[in-house]
């Protein structure tokens, strides 16, 4: 579904609290936050079932604006062997509107792999790209993550694993994540 900048800003803008009477340029103060993984995100939610997170949004977004976010990221906390000290660090973080976090990605159980997926948080700049630029396309896939739940409930894995959306690995050129893995 395409929709328009300010209903984007609102549906994505979780530091804005119901009701709200205007819609804000920005997320000020907060990240937003894209999560690549469906079943990361399932974790993060479970399963659309936490308290404020039992809506589930596929945010489709453009190659341009994807790569324009890790061109323009940073870490999310401190690695001594990418940075030379904690303060170049905290430097770089105030001054980027996109931060990178790995964080493990999630099976169907949503128990740990030995591999990590991607999130980048954005602010400022990069929160107003996502919201008028980048957004291709919204769609609701919370009766998805709560059919996907059933299933794995029921023992019924294989089922499962067919109603997945289709990921794989992003072909970014080397110089795209180079200065973003810890």
């Amino acid at each position: 579904m395409r929709t328009s900048s300010s209903t984007v800003r609102r549906l994505l803008c979780s530091c804005q609290k119901p009701p709200a009477s205007r819609v804000p340029r920005v997320c000020e103060g907060c990240l937003t936050w894209i999560k690549p993984s469906f079943l990361w995100m399932m974790y993060r939610c479970g399963w659309a079932a936490k308290a404020g997170q039992e809506t589930v949004l596929a945010v489709e977004i453009g190659r341009e604006g994807f790569e324009w976010a890790l061109r323009h990221a940073c870490l999310s906390s401190y690695q001594p062997g990418v940075h030379p000290d904690r303060a170049t660090w905290q430097r770089e973080v105030k001054r980027s509107p996109t931060r990178v976090q790995w964080d493990p990605e999630r099976d169907l159980r949503l128990q740990p792999l030995p591999y990590r997926s991607l999130q980048l948080g954005l602010v400022g700049e990069a929160a107003r790209r996502y919201a008028d630029e980048w957004t291709v396309a919204i769609r609701d896939v919370t009766p998805l993550a709560h059919e996907i739940h059933g299933l794995v409930r029921d023992g019924d894995l294989d089922a499962a694993r067919r109603l997945l959306p289709r990921e794989q690995p992003y072909p970014a050129a080397e110089e795209l994540l180079s200065n973003l893995r810890p």
